[in-house]
């Protein structure tokens, strides 16, 4: 068996045939062809045959064979044919511009490192990603991923659309919040960064709002930056008119946070012959109850009691309790009314005499610092401080711990009790998808852009790069669902990635010719390519 070496002069291009020779009956030589080998340049052919002739050796002389350079491709790889099989390069655009490349390795490159666009053009020696993507192994211009991230800002409202084409349909159910995404640094050109109201508590951060939008099994579909200075409910009502006029949808099932589908933003959604789940706060809950709408002993941990609303009849509110909740409300309870004491213990003084408006804001600043001010009956005298805690009222917020109430004006026709508390409970899709977004595994923080056109798209490329790795947890579901528990568990999502990163693709120098060679995947990483339905 020999190589033979041809090369094909009108085109050009070289190719090398797998000869046999043998001898006829007559006892002449004669050649028969096997195979064709196609693809490769004159020299790596030429290196083949040699390598045919000396017996194809096991072992290679060191001064004939060496491994030169080895760059990450398992990941990568892995992503890249997920991302074609399910059509993300065509949902992106139609056709393979050299922008949608730019924006596909950006979006691959957001879920296997993060970081800035620069820090991922500057892997270019070490991982064949954009390789993959189209754009060679010379290094990429991150002028051009700037200019990807533009076009792709651009068509945001089609590809959202091409999202949610296969997933939205009148009568679906869409789950809906917004989260705060704090800024470090110098946005002096921005109008959506700036100051606004915080939950959490971080003063002197300037921020801007994320709202996603995820069908029921919380696959996104949409994402919105609004202005920092913006108040979460009233970004209900653009959402609501997208969902009209992008997806086309007339009837939807709308599920919100309770601090984001206020009274007012019901009675807007309801106007637009949506429907609605969510729950009521706790003040809403105590006015029912004062009210005799709902009695405390329909709280169970078990069965969900059903209650119409008596002005309302079209409204239902479902009564839940939860014991892991409530558990938990009460012992964090009983810590801050401990830090509270503490902490009012400290301001009594045995003399007096003291200032006692000066001692009043003091108390006042304790007992707003841990929000503990309604269990507490204060005075002050002679410049003495006297305080107790009220028994009574600490008994009545006891026992609403784990109480919540969902309310919903979907007919029971169309939305069991049951269906419409599990509805609201989806909501905490949403909630991974932000933990993911901004923190965990995609680090929408820091933003390296100053431009608001910029950091919109860099909140979309974030968005996508959820997209793919919802499908990607979603395909390695039989993986972490045989996993071990506790100290016995092993796969995490940054795990497989690990695993996968490393398979490589190293390059081989034999007879002076460099020959691509990838790591041939164990049974381990096998296994977890079946299950993406990937072939390196």
């Amino acid at each position: 068996m020999d190589i033979h070496t041809d090369t094909r002069r009108k085109t050009p291009y070289h190719f090398g045939l797998f000869r046999e020779s043998y001898r006829d009956e007559e006892g002449r030589v004669r050649h028969r062809t096997r195979g064709k080998l196609m693809g490769l340049s004159l020299e790596k052919l030429v290196a083949l045959r040699e390598f045919v002739r000396a017996g194809m050796p096991q072992v290679w002389g060191v001064e004939k064979s060496a491994v030169g350079g080895s760059r990450e491709y398992g990941a990568s790889g892995s992503l890249w044919g997920m991302a074609k099989d399910l059509g993300l390069d065509r949902l992106l655009y139609s056709r393979r511009e050299g922008w949608v490349r730019y924006a596909l390795a950006m979006i691959i490159g957001r879920v296997v490192w993060q970081g800035s666009k620069l820090s991922l053009v500057n892997l270019w020696r070490d991982t064949c990603l954009w390789e993959m993507v189209g754009l060679g192994r010379e290094r990429p211009d991150v002028d051009r991923c700037y200019a990807a991230m533009d076009e792709l800002l651009s068509r945001q409202g089609t590809i959202e659309k091409k999202l949610g084409g296969g997933r939205l349909s009148d009568g679906c159910v869409i789950l809906y919040d917004i989260t705060r995404a704090y800024m470090e640094g110098e946005y002096a050109g921005s109008s959506l960064v700036d100051f606004g109201y915080s939950p959490a508590g971080k003063r002197g951060h300037k921020q801007l709002l994320v709202a996603l939008l995820t069908d029921k099994e919380g696959c996104p579909v949409g994402v919105k930056v609004y202005g920092g200075n913006r108040s979460d409910q009233t970004t209900v009502a653009d959402r609501v008119q997208e969902l009209r006029g992008r997806y086309g949808l007339s009837e939807v099932i709308f599920v919100g946070d309770r601090g984001m589908l206020t009274k007012a933003r019901l009675n807007e959604v309801g106007s637009w012959g949506l429907k609605s789940v969510t729950a009521l706060r706790h003040g809403q809950i105590v006015s029912l109850l004062s009210r005799g709408v709902i009695q405390m002993g329909l709280f169970d941990e078990r069965n969900i009691a059903e209650v119409a609303d008596p002005d309302h009849p079209a409204v239902r509110y479902l009564l839940c309790k939860n014991p892991m909740t409530a558990e938990k409300e009460a012992k964090t309870r009983r810590a801050l009314l401990d830090k509270t004491v503490a902490a009012l213990s400290k301001l009594q003084s045995p003399k007096g005499h003291r200032d006692e408006q000066k001692l009043a804001a003091k108390v006042g600043a304790v007992l707003g610092k841990w929000k503990m001010g309604k269990f507490f009956t204060w005075k002050i005298e002679g410049g003495h401080l006297e305080f107790q805690i009220d028994p009574d009222h600490v008994e009545r917020e006891e026992a609403l711990d784990g109480c919540y109430v969902v309310r919903t004006d979907v007919p029971k026709e169309t939305m069991t009790k049951d269906e419409a508390v599990a509805c609201y409970r989806r909501l905490m899709h949403v909630e991974q998808a932000f933990r993911n977004l901004k923190t965990v595994l995609l680090e929408i923080r820091p933003v390296f852009h100053h431009k608001d056109q910029r950091i919109e798209a860099h909140v979309f490329i974030c968005m996508l790069a959820y997209w793919l790795q919802w499908h990607l947890i979603r395909r390695l579901q039989p993986l972490f669902e045989n996993d071990g528990a506790g100290k016995q568990r092993r796969w995490t999502l940054d795990g497989v990635l690990e695993r996968l990163k490393a398979i490589r693709r190293q390059i081989v120098r034999w007879h002076g010719v460099d020959c691509p060679l990838t790591t041939t995947p164990d049974e381990e990483q096998q296994y977890i390519l079946d299950l993406l339905k990937v072939t390196l």
